[in-house]
């Protein structure tokens, strides 16, 4: 939590500019963090272009590394990383060119994969259910309902 109560324009642009080099951040953290530390909405708008302008701030660089990242870390599905870049304000152009970078291939193999990890852990005895809790914890991770009904019925 920020302890200073306000901040000038050019000690928040600093705070900034160190925020987003720690790591890719969208412009709506960015916007949170300022309205956080109390910033006017005029001074808001200043930062946000200084930070475009240098470079701190790129949508689609952070499109492409939270749905790589998401992807291979965590194997979410399209459908939960497109909404994960909808709830950040990202536009449909930047979440479709970032989708575009997960081959079909990778996007099969790491829902095989899942599944058969979920599989494993599942100790339900009856196969209703275990099919279940399978296609349950799946569709959660955000893969199309198609593809996990037909990975599940072919694994169980």
């Amino acid at each position: 939590m920020i302890k200073k109560s306000s901040f000038t324009v050019d000690e928040a642009k600093a705070k900034m500019e160190y925020y987003c080099t720690y790591q890719e951040r969208c412009h709506k953290d960015v916007k949170d963090k300022l309205v956080q530390m109390k910033m006017i909405p005029e001074a808001i708008d200043l930062i946000l272009v200084h930070l475009i302008e240098r470079n701190y701030l790129n949508e689609q660089r952070f499109a492409e590394q939270f749905v790589l990242g998401k992807f291979r870390i965590k194997k979410w599905g399209r459908l939960r990383l497109k909404r994960e870049l909808k709830y950040r304000e990202l536009s449909e152009f930047s979440i479709k060119k970032a989708l575009a970078l997960i081959s079909d291939e990778d996007y099969y193999n790491a829902l095989d994969e899942l599944a058969d990890k979920r599989i494993a852990v599942v100790k339900e005895p009856h196969p209703f259910k275990r099919k279940k809790k399978v296609c349950d914890y799946l569709l959660y991770r955000g893969w199309e309902a198609n593809l996990v009904y037909e990975i599940v019925n072919e694994k169980l």
